[in-house]
């Protein structure tokens, strides 16, 4: 059984609908550092740990090789092949300090982590105090694991931290800000990118 609203999908599921492109080949091309998982293997199916199925558990990353004038990460998880509009952002973590270059594999999210934000003054999901999460496609903040509809085709899922210019993104809405805004808010200020992406199919 899907752990997503069935509002996020859509009732019928068009097999033959055309194949995204991949999301940051048709934005402006910038120069790429390396990005690593020691769960992801890129252009490999996703351990289940990083799927609902398995919990949601956000993977462990660490990134090299960015510009010298860097002053921030915007970190994202994007799956283009959701067959809604606009694909599905599963995580959208933006203020990253640039000292931080490495963040470690999170622990299962749902309905327990989301009781205690509301009680508590949270840290980021990265860990990081200063880091701004905004919420993912599914109305949460913090990773949403992969969550493909049943019987669809592979969907991929690409996790990307891009080196932008200012230290912290001037976002129109706040902490509310939509995903698909905030990576929009970014783009003119993207110096270098490093991408890794995952396949997930259930």
């Amino acid at each position: 059984m899907s752990l997503l609203p069935a509002r996020l999908w859509a009732v019928n599921i068009d097999l033959d609908r055309p194949v995204p492109p991949n999301p940051y080949a048709i934005l402006p091309q910038v120069p790429a550092f390396e990005l690593v998982s020691p769960e992801i293997t890129d252009g490999q199916p996703l351990p289940l740990a990083q799927t609902v199925d398995g919990g949601s558990i956000s993977p462990a990353l660490s990134w090299s090789g960015f510009p010298p004038q860097t002053q921030s990460f915007l970190l994202t998880c994007f799956d283009p092949d959701a067959p809604r509009d606009g694909g599905f952002w599963h995580w959208v973590v933006a203020d990253i300090p640039v000292q931080i270059v490495s963040v470690p594999a999170g622990g299962p999210t749902g309905r327990i982590r989301q009781l205690t934000q509301r009680i508590f003054k949270p840290t980021s999901s990265i860990g990081v105090e200063s880091a701004l999460d905004l919420p993912n496609s599914a109305g949460t903040t913090g990773f949403f694991g992969a969550a493909p509809p049943k019987g669809d085709r592979v969907h991929r899922y690409f996790f990307a931290v891009q080196a932008l210019s200012v230290p912290r993104l001037e976002l129109p809405h706040g902490s509310k800000t939509a995903p698909a805004l905030v990576s929009a808010t970014a783009v003119p200020v993207v110096i270098a990118r490093a991408v890794l992406m995952g396949t997930y199919q259930r």
